[in-house]
């Protein structure tokens, strides 16, 4: 796979089946819920990467999985809420620790030194994802032929990238993520794509947006691109505003579209996983 070049606003950027398991999850919602939290290591080479997993423990039925990667400050408390949030959906969800050892960044510089390897080198995101994904198959209650993925920011890149490099999964679902990366090829490609992107983006040029629906549409993808007035860049983390404050970063949490993109990935992963 030849290199990925990478602009200078994607680095800083880089700043749920069988027919029983498709029909339970159409009543996900109404099941009776008690979460069960864990965490888990596993290993790729010589690395340690500490992932976390939460399920509907009061059923055992067979269910989708759906994989979190994170923002590009690794897998923290937001990433945790939302694995959280899929699990009370009614998934197998798991974080997927893409840095190793568990390892969080608390600044931008620190997290753009730990994210930018992972744009230059998309494999190595990807073998990191299919460690996770083989460890999440290990739980007896995952329908490992219903999988999808979603990503924040880094993350949303991430899945992308995956997805672009032939990973076999359902579909993918990238919440104001880079566009730019893998070259997207017909013949590689099998995941559905759902981008929830922000207008007021200052990291996504429009000509990253028209590019990336250029060549969806050159290959006859199966994607949608669902873009929200208003929404800048994390525009789905409730501490982007105080973030954006902090490092003198243009994000803000936008409940508005933080909502909508959420409907709009319960209604992909309704579509996908049949």
């Amino acid at each position: 796979m030849k290199s990925v070049t990478i602009l200078s606003s994607a680095l800083f950027l880089i700043l749920a089946c069988n027919n029983n398991s498709s029909k339970s999850s159409t009543n996900m919602e109404s099941q009776k819920v008690s979460l069960k939290e864990e965490n888990v290591s596993y290993t790729l080479d010589a690395l340690t990467m500490n992932g976390f997993i939460a399920y509907n423990q009061a059923t055992d039925a067979k269910r989708p999985v759906v994989l979190v990667v994170p923002e590009w400050w690794g897998i923290n408390d937001y990433t945790r809420s939302r694995a959280k949030q899929l699990a009370e959906l009614g998934y197998l969800a798991m974080a997927v620790d893409i840095y190793g050892n568990g390892t969080i960044a608390d600044n931008p510089e620190l997290a753009a030194k730990m994210a930018g390897p992972f744009y230059q080198n998309p494999q190595m995101a990807k073998d990191r994802f299919d460690a996770a994904l083989a460890k999440i198959k290990t739980y007896p209650m995952a329908d490992t032929n219903q999988i999808a993925a979603i990503g924040y920011c880094f993350g949303g890149g991430i899945v992308l990238n995956v997805a672009r490099l032939g990973e076999n999964i359902k579909g993918v679902v990238s919440f104001h993520g880079s566009l730019n990366g893998v070259p997207a090829d017909k013949k590689t490609l099998k995941a559905d794509i759902l981008i929830c992107h922000g207008d007021d983006d200052k990291f996504v040029k429009q000509e990253d947006v028209e590019k990336f629906k250029k060549d969806m549409n050159d290959i006859g993808a199966s994607y949608t691109f669902k873009s929200y007035p208003n929404a800048t860049h994390a525009f789905t983390n409730p501490n982007a505003t105080e973030n954006g404050k902090k490092f003198n970063m243009p994000i803000a949490y936008n409940a508005a579209a933080d909502n909508a993109s959420f409907n709009e990935m319960k209604v992909f992963f309704k579509k996908i996983f049949k």
